[in-house]
């Protein structure tokens, strides 16, 4: 075995997850996350907002769950990442892998690159792939407004088409027609609520850092990128129980009438009356729900609600959200 195999062997793989808002990707993780294939993984979650609210949705599964709030984890937080990265690597033994979920709004770019230029991290670490989860739907439209969006699937090995069964063939053809002229060779599986194979996902054998130098030249030096202007996060909690049918008059009429500018919204709800937690998600206007079990013991039963959009009015999203107390 050469010396680069063997070092290869004892190097941690890493998963990075991205895609844009609401694609799906902690649908996916959990689907990871709940599969029969006898490994342990650490995760890096990082949420875009103040408050965080994926690590509730991620289920209770039995590895071990980090979470970066209030920054994107291809800037403002990346510094924190390598420290985490850090800090696992002093506990190899535990896990056989890292999954790393970006925000929506993350440029994939300086996320891979930290694999290479880090040296501690390049070490002990090795990037298996970037798997960008596209949601089937929204994709052509958040193509045509949103750089982070095209460097996401640039920058990607394996695509993960999602939300297959809201658009008929002829428009899955249009989407891998556009996939295709921004990464001509990436892997495309379909997915609905990110059902694939997990051999689509993991072991992908290594990041193409060939393909990523032909989109990018200046992929390893160049350390400036930026974010859709205008995009902001504002996040809401409140103490008291929130009055069910009230909350969906409220969030239904709000996401008709905003729901171009909210890209996403997502929460966690203490509904009066009942004891499950409520998972609250939206992409513009498409919205969804459920119950997702109890409070966990000693855990305050307060609810959080994220907007992510352009032209947010915080004191009107603040009112509307307390208005819906019981």
């Amino acid at each position: 075995m050469s010396e680069t195999q063997d070092r290869s062997k004892d190097q941690v793989p890493v998963t990075v997850l991205t895609g844009f808002l609401g694609a799906g990707k902690t649908t996916l993780l959990n689907h990871i996350l709940t599969a029969e294939h006898g490994r342990k993984y650490a995760v890096v979650i990082n949420e875009f907002g103040e408050l965080g609210v994926d690590n509730d949705l991620v289920v209770d599964a039995d590895e071990e769950v980090f979470e970066m709030n209030n920054g994107c984890i291809c800037c403002t937080v990346r510094g924190d990442l390598i420290r985490i990265l850090g800090s696992l690597m002093k506990r190899r033994a535990k896990f056989d892998g890292i999954i790393v979920e970006t925000t929506g709004l993350a440029d994939p770019a300086p996320v891979a690159q930290t694999f290479f230029v880090d040296e501690e991290v390049r070490e002990k670490t090795r990037l298996d792939a970037v798997v960008t989860v596209v949601d089937a739907y929204n994709v052509l439209q958040t193509l045509e407004e949103s750089p982070e969006a095209v460097h996401q699937i640039a920058f990607a090995d394996v695509i993960i088409l999602n939300k297959t069964d809201l658009v008929d063939e002829a428009k899955l053809t249009e989407i891998e027609t556009k996939i295709r002229q921004i990464n001509a060779y990436v892997k495309i599986h379909h997915a609905v609520r990110g059902n694939v194979s997990l051999t689509d996902v993991l072991d992908q054998g290594g990041f193409d850092l060939q393909r990523a130098l032909e989109y990018a030249p200046d992929f390893l030096e160049n350390t400036e990128h930026s974010h859709e202007e205008g995009v902001t996060s504002m996040s809401f909690p409140v103490s008291e129980p929130i009055d069910e049918p009230r909350f969906h008059a409220w969030i239904s009429a709000l996401l008709q009438e905003q729901g171009a500018d909210i890209l996403r919204s997502k929460g966690i709800l203490n509904f009066a009356g009942q004891n499950d937690r409520y998972a609250f998600q939206a992409v513009h206007m498409m919205a969804d729900g459920d119950f997702i079990g109890p409070w966990k013991e000693g855990e305050k039963k307060e609810s959080r609600l994220v907007f992510i959009g352009r032209n947010l009015n915080r004191p009107r999203l603040r009112r509307g959200f307390e208005s819906c107390r019981a």
